[in-house]
């Protein structure tokens, strides 16, 4: 990986703040490389810091004063914190100073400093959470997972558009199955949203594969599933939440007798490596897609391994120049313009439906 790669990191966001954010940092540059710009409270930072070894590793600190708290509103932070660590973090890739962010913080919080910092790629009528997720046969791209919670048709066909870049520039993905999730396989399933979203893919020149049912997400048969964001967070959240719970209840079964326990230190390599594969810390964070730079969000209550999975998936994605391929590819695609808020949307879906 090349070693001029630089990513600030918001060192405050989060519900832990540094001790979570310095560990998870420090691990990220030692694998990678990168040098990184801690952005927060210096004391606070100096503080963790001493805590680890950190010699072998290039970082500097940019002072701030303020915090993004994880429960205010996008608005008052633009407004009220400009020298939050967030909103400073950001403006260190705005201004070239990094070639990424990455915060555990307010995800709205995020997205609006992304749309108001670093702005929106031309034709993105709305950024989009994107979130990297195991399957049975390699990881998915499922798009859009908080940032919406309403939308039109015409903003999932743009999620699509956006995602299916991400498969295949960076998932190297040569020709990615792009599918809706929905409560049926059949074309005439779901809410109206959605299939009208159906119409409007499939008249694009993604490679559409049409309705998506939640029980067929981990089967790895498709490449990239778009929803609205409160259906894509509810998706996220249950499989965060189920993978604990499995792993909890495997392990009580385990204990319950001297058979079980001798059983599972027979078959310890495979449960380990089951425990990794729905770690949500081994997938790192959600890329926003459609901003001008390169800007991962990850969960509040992140671990240092997630931290430390983050930065590393913003460091691929800078040595892949993802964004560059993401904007080349939007450009290069008329349909963008096309499903896009001017009606022309509407118009379109009449024609692919043969009216």
């Amino acid at each position: 990986m090349p070693k001029d790669i630089c990513l600030a990191v918001d060192a405050m966001g989060g519900d832990f703040g540094p001790e979570i954010n310095i560990p998870g940092s420090l691990a990220a540059a030692r694998e990678t490389g990168v040098r990184l710009i801690l952005v927060g409270d210096e004391p606070s930072i100096r503080k963790e810091l001493d805590r680890h070894a950190h010699a072998d590793v290039r970082f500097e600190i940019v002072h701030t004063t303020q915090v993004a708290g994880m429960a205010e509103k996008p608005s008052d932070v633009l407004r009220r914190k400009k020298d939050s660590s967030m909103q400073v973090a950001f403006r260190l890739v705005r201004e070239g100073r990094a070639h990424g962010v990455v915060t555990a913080g307010n995800s709205g919080a995020a997205l609006a400093c992304g749309m108001f910092i670093l702005g929106r790629i031309s034709g993105v009528d709305r950024p989009a959470l994107a979130s990297i997720m195991p399957t049975l046969k390699k990881p998915i791209v499922l798009i859009d997972v908080g940032a919406n919670a309403d939308c039109k048709p015409y903003n999932l066909v743009q999620f699509g558009l956006m995602a299916e870049v991400l498969a295949r520039c960076v998932l190297d993905i040569s020709s990615p199955k792009v599918g809706i999730l929905s409560i049926g396989e059949e074309e005439g399933k779901g809410n109206s949203l959605t299939k009208d979203a159906f119409t409007l893919l499939k008249g694009s020149s993604l490679n559409f594969i049409g309705n998506v049912e939640g029980r067929d997400v981990f089967t790895g048969e498709t490449d990239v599933i778009v929803c609205d964001g409160f259906v894509g967070n509810v998706a996220l959240k249950l499989s965060e939440g189920l993978g604990s719970a499995l792993a909890s209840m495997l392990k009580t079964e385990l204990k319950k007798s001297i058979w079980s326990r001798l059983g599972t230190l027979i078959a310890l390599p495979a449960f380990k490596r089951f425990a990794k594969k729905i770690d949500y810390a081994e997938y790192g964070g959600a890329p926003i897609l459609g901003l001008n730079g390169i800007a991962i969000v990850c969960h509040g209550k992140s671990n240092a391994r997630a931290i430390t999975t983050a930065l590393q998936q913003a460091a691929i994605f800078v040595e892949k120049k993802a964004n560059d391929h993401l904007v080349e590819g939007l450009h290069a695609n008329t349909e963008l313009s096309l499903f896009s808020r001017t009606g022309k949307a509407s118009a379109l879906k009449q024609e692919a439906a043969g009216l």
